[in-house]
């Protein structure tokens, strides 16, 4: 099933959604009006009861090379991010791009095909994975265009990568191979371009016949948000969260099918909620 968002498009094929930046001619940078149809595909999919997991890539030979510079410099004139009509913003968004990310309780794979540049970057980062190909790049490019560490990139790339690569990154926005990334840990996987969506869709489908969906968004929820607590309410609200899972059919169903040598048959996350 597509969805066609003009330069967005949502695939569903069970019980993966895959979506995909559509304007190969610009390197998938995007509009304004395109960060809204980004948000438009992300809320549908992890609304659908049939999705275990969400891919995002590019089309073409860029993942994306980051906000429009037709839009960056209306921005820069304003001195500030002009408001859009239709935004399909939460208000209890973040202000940061693609933060609502972390708080969609499936997994999300950043499969990067090409340059992931900027807000392109920032995409890539707020995924939960990242499976790039052999001809990807990276350049955060803040800095070259006389900005700072925008949207969350200087508290979530150091933890990612460590404090003193973060910096360099943020510091020279030197563009960095798929080979780089991977050795630094900002790649999860790194891939042949022919088989880049395989990978992608194998790993999720793992998930889909193994593991219960409801331990997945439990897991993200509490890696996010222990990321910024200390040990010993971490561990408290671990517990609580451990009584709530051995209480749910999922957990019971689990033993069984161990036990029974057989698939699971976990529940589906209905509308994408815990």
């Amino acid at each position: 099933m597509n969805y066609d968002q003009s330069h967005v498009v949502l695939e569903i094929e069970e019980p993966v959604a895959l979506i995909r930046l559509n304007r190969p001619e610009k390197l998938n940078a995007f509009t304004y009006a395109m960060v809204d149809e980004i948000r438009r595909a992300f809320d549908r999919a992890a609304a659908d009861d049939r999705v275990i997991g969400i891919i995002v890539t590019g089309t073409g030979r860029a993942f994306s090379a980051g906000l429009d510079t037709g839009d960056l410099a209306r921005t820069a004139a304003a001195a500030g991010v002009p408001a859009r009509e239709n935004s399909s913003a939460s208000s209890d968004d973040l202000p940061a791009l693609f933060s609502y990310l972390l708080r969609i309780p499936k997994p999300i794979i950043a499969a990067v095909n090409g340059v992931a540049a900027g807000g392109g970057f920032v995409l890539a980062m707020m995924s939960d994975l990242r499976f790039a190909s052999e001809t990807a790049s990276f350049t955060t490019a803040f800095s070259r265009r006389g900005l700072i560490a925008e949207h969350g990139t200087s508290w979530l790339l150091p933890r990612m990568v460590g404090v003193s690569r973060a910096l360099d990154l943020l510091w020279s926005a030197r563009r960095i191979d798929a080979a780089e990334a991977f050795r630094i840990g900002l790649v999860d996987r790194l891939v042949p371009a022919d088989k880049l969506l395989d990978e992608a869709r194998a790993y999720l489908q793992v998930l889909a016949t193994q593991v219960s969906p409801r331990s997945i968004a439990v897991i993200k929820s509490q890696v996010y948000r222990h990321l910024s607590a200390a040990l010993e309410p971490a561990i408290y609200e671990t517990d609580a969260l451990i009584a709530e899972s051995l209480a749910h059919p999922d957990a019971t169903e689990g033993v069984a099918s161990f036990l029974e040598h057989r698939p699971p048959r976990f529940q589906r996350l209905k509308g994408g909620k815990i």
